[in-house]
């Protein structure tokens, strides 16, 4: 049926052009094909229609009662085709469904959210903070803000902004448990870890130019960054975080970097994805652009200074943790 709809649709536009022109050949230059293929078409529907839509002369067209009748139709079809196409392209507006992770989502996404529902009123927004990772095609969601490393897939992913990670503790902690000055002494502090990470992973670092992964222990195990920020707040031990997600902690104080030396510098990406193609809804083609804006206006905020200043002031003090 549907082969048959386009079939008939570019008929109708082809016999309207022609009466429009007045002559095969001006609808033939008009659409980018040659007379005899506008000829043939004609003549193909007025075979399948079983009556003369227009008398032929050698400088003429004209229109019979059965062709006036159905140009009339088809001007009607023609119109309702392009007012159904005019009301899905023009202008941004349906439910557009973003997920995103515990810490951007409540930082930036949340925050963001109200600009762009005002530049773009004909939008709802669904959504939901999660650090599970969610299936775009089988949860039907149209964006999710990652952050990470992405697998290889048929997504499309736009790099939003990235945050480098940082080990962090509260003063409370290491006064209770001291400063770890090497990554090896990891060993004897309890480490904040997440539940779904693969079993025996530990943290990245460098040490005399060489990167290495330091084993960690720890009787915390938890499925977000948002709660394992609100556990090393509660001292119950040391956690790795996006700086971004703690800058605010190490300007106040209530947390305090550690092993800074040895910093493995990476730096984890922030990306929206989207199920893309040639066709992207221009709802998620705004909010990805807004997001991007949005992000590169916030993030250098989190990002830059903060820690450094914190620890010179706890570790240049030398402070009687232990």
């Amino acid at each position: 049926m549907s082969e048959l709809w386009m079939e008939r649709s570019g008929e109708m536009e082809v016999f309207a052009r022609v009466v429009q022109e007045g002559s095969f050949s001006a609808a033939a230059r008009a659409l980018g094909q040659t007379p005899s293929s506008i000829s043939k078409l004609v003549a193909r529907l007025e075979a399948r229609l079983g009556v003369r839509l227009l008398l032929r002369s050698t400088r003429v067209i004209r229109l019979t009662l059965e062709g006036q009748a159905y140009l009339e139709a088809a001007q009607r079809a023609l119109r309702a085709l392009n007012e159904a196409e005019q009301a899905v392209t023009a202008g941004v507006r349906g439910t557009l469904s973003v997920t995103s992770s515990v810490p951007v989502g409540t930082m930036f996404v949340a925050p963001a959210l109200p600009s762009f529902l005002s530049a773009y009123p004909q939008v709802t927004v669904d959504f939901s903070v999660t650090d599970d990772m969610v299936n775009l095609l089988t949860q039907k969601a149209d964006v999710a803000i990652r952050v990470g490393p992405l697998a290889d897939s048929s997504l499309t992913a736009k790099k939003l902004s990235e945050s480098p990670r940082v080990v962090v503790a509260s003063p409370e902690y290491l006064k209770r448990k001291g400063i770890p000055a090497t990554p090896a002494a990891l060993e004897g502090h309890d480490c904040i870890r997440f539940n779904f990470w693969r079993p025996g992973r530990g943290w990245p670092f460098e040490q005399d130019g060489l990167s290495f992964e330091q084993p960690i222990s720890g009787s915390l195990l938890v499925n977000n960054g948002q709660t394992a920020k609100q556990m090393a707040l509660a001292g119950a031990g040391l956690a790795r975080l996006g700086k971004f997600h703690v800058a605010e902690e190490l300007r106040r104080g209530d947390l305090v970097e550690v092993l800074a030396a040895f910093n493995a510098r990476d730096i984890e990406p922030i990306n929206a994805v989207y199920v893309g193609g040639e066709h992207v809804p221009s709802r998620i083609r705004a909010f990805v652009q807004h997001m991007t804006r949005w992000m590169g206006e916030k993030m250098p905020s989190f990002v830059s200074g903060g820690s450094g200043a914190q620890v010179a002031r706890h570790e240049g003090k030398r402070p009687n943790y232990k």
